[in-house]
């Protein structure tokens, strides 16, 4: 089964969970609308997952997506953490997302436990199918994956009941060796590849060229900084520290001088390397998402990026996206 193709802006699914901010299920369905609304003609990607609002993302996707064309959309959820409903006295671990379901999170990298993680993500998002699987956040649990979280995943790729699978994670040095060791289809890497950080471009990024594994990119904004470099900004889901706030604004200073907003270069950077496929960008409201593809839609000049080089905010050794980026390669992943 070909591995899916994917488009080159995708919607992150996690604020549809409540993270850090409450909002209401129709706001979600019009956030998921305005994804499929930005680039008419194009496949829509949507990427979820159970952690997100202990399964509350994954519902209120299924109920946006209900009647719609299942060939219009790439979909990708995640496994690694099982969902179970709340015993009595037990509250619920929000872990950044509020107004949580009665339900708790559980590691489970068991074969049995993939396939029931998968089962409550189809039930949820009310499809017979989900293209692409990722396993979340694995890096304190690799003995575990190796040894029966992947090799599970492998299975249900081999028959037929995924398309492609992989790792989802924002530790990009773990993520290089499970992809230089295993056969994986895409990985999806949060917030190590952005106008802040390089470590995937070190690590992760030429593993991926050689096996040729495809790449999507999240928390291009490093979780809110590169989008309003202020103090308080959050950076890898926490405070930003102050030396990064400057750096951010100084980036956010030397866009501006070129007419373009700090957001949209950050969302077009990581194309610079030829092995990002797509960009996953959450958003909140369908104000947010319509943003997001105007942005990603921007006309960027070559010779900002060259300004951020000569000011030392980006190293010299870097790609620069010299022009808009290209439509995803169908090309298939090693071993596939």
């Amino acid at each position: 089964m070909p591995v899916p193709a994917l488009p080159r802006l995708g919607l992150g699914c996690a604020p549809l969970g409540n993270l850090y901010t409450a909002i209401s299920d129709e706001q979600a369905e019009a956030t998921v609308a305005a994804a499929f609304d930005a680039f008419p003609g194009e496949v829509t990607y949507l990427d979820t997952a159970p952690h997100y609002g202990l399964g509350r993302a994954e519902e209120r996707l299924g109920r946006a997506l209900a009647g719609r064309d299942r060939a219009s959309y790439v979909l990708s959820t995640k496994v690694g953490r099982r969902l179970r409903d709340l015993r009595p006295g037990e509250t619920p671990d929000g872990q950044g997302y509020v107004d949580n379901p009665a339900r708790a999170r559980v590691w489970d990298f068991t074969a049995d436990g993939i396939e029931a993680t998968l089962e409550g993500s189809l039930r949820r998002l009310g499809v017979d199918s989900v293209d692409i699987v990722f396993l979340h956040d694995v890096e304190d649990h690799l003995r575990e994956v190796r040894a029966s979280g992947f090799p599970a995943l492998a299975a249900l790729r081999d028959q037929g009941v995924v398309r492609a699978i992989g790792f989802g994670m924002n530790h990009s040095g773990v993520t290089a060796d499970l992809v230089a060791d295993l056969d994986v289809d895409v990985v999806l890497c949060a917030g190590r590849w952005t106008l802040l950080e390089r470590t995937a471009y070190d690590d992760l990024l030429p593993v991926c060229a050689r096996r040729g594994t495809r790449v999507v990119v999240g928390g291009v904004y490093n979780s809110g900084l590169l989008a309003d470099p202020r103090p308080g900004a959050r950076y890898d889901y926490r405070a930003a520290p102050a030396h990064l706030v400057e750096r951010a604004r100084r980036l956010e200073r030397v866009c501006a001088e070129f007419g373009v907003p700090l957001r949209a270069a950050a969302l077009r950077y990581p194309f610079a390397h030829p092995s990002v496929d797509c960009a996953v960008v959450g958003a909140a409201n369908e104000a947010e998402a319509r943003d997001n593809a105007a942005l990603f839609d921007r006309e960027i000049p070559d010779d900002l990026w060259h300004a951020l080089v000569e000011r030392g905010l980006l190293d010299p050794d870097v790609p620069l996206p010299t022009a808009p980026p290209a439509e995803p390669s169908a090309r298939p992943a090693a071993g596939r």
